[in-house]
């Protein structure tokens, strides 16, 4: 099942060729998302960001969330802050986001099916989430059906993130 929430400012029926960014709110996915943006522009492509969302499990299956507590509504929430983080109150028309049952890898992998470019970060949250979310960008140059560009969430002499591409 997948759950689609689109920007009031999405433009429909667009066939302007897309990019697609992977956002779950990591300093590194802003990162990402800055550069889509720059890239969106000067390319003058629509650009789409992506998060994905899913119901926790447990090893044992026995896992209760708080009453009234929503992955999906978490999800769209993170789309809600990156893009007031990054656009502020001017959000253009050749933006919108989309929030999608599934785990990170497999939703960025199918949203670039249809992709010119697919925009990630390096890391993602820390800990023990971060070790299973530091392995999208890794899934997504080797599988990928666009290129991908990879904005690593470290800063060399000049103080902006070091970017890689593949594909």
């Amino acid at each position: 099942m997948s759950e689609t929430v689109n920007t009031p400012t999405e433009v429909t029926g667009s066939t302007a060729p897309r990019i697609v960014v992977g956002v779950d709110g990591s300093e590194a996915s802003l990162d990402a998302f800055r550069h889509a943006i720059q890239l969106a522009k000067a390319l003058e492509h629509s650009l789409v960001a992506v998060t994905a969302w899913d119901y926790p499990t447990s090893m044992y299956d026995v896992y209760y969330p708080e009453p009234g507590w929503s992955p999906e509504s978490d999800a769209v929430q993170i789309l809600t802050d990156a893009s007031q983080k990054v656009f502020g109150d001017l959000v253009p028309n050749w933006f919108s986001t989309a929030a999608h049952r599934g785990t990170p890898a497999r939703v960025l992998l199918k949203e670039s099916e249809t992709a010119e470019m697919l925009v990630v970060g390096s890391r993602g949250h820390g800990g023990f989430v971060g070790l299973m979310v530091g392995s999208v960008s890794t899934a997504c140059v080797g599988h990928a059906h666009c290129p991908v560009l990879v904005v690593h969430h470290r800063a060399h002499e000049s103080g902006e993130p070091v970017m890689e591409t593949a594909g």
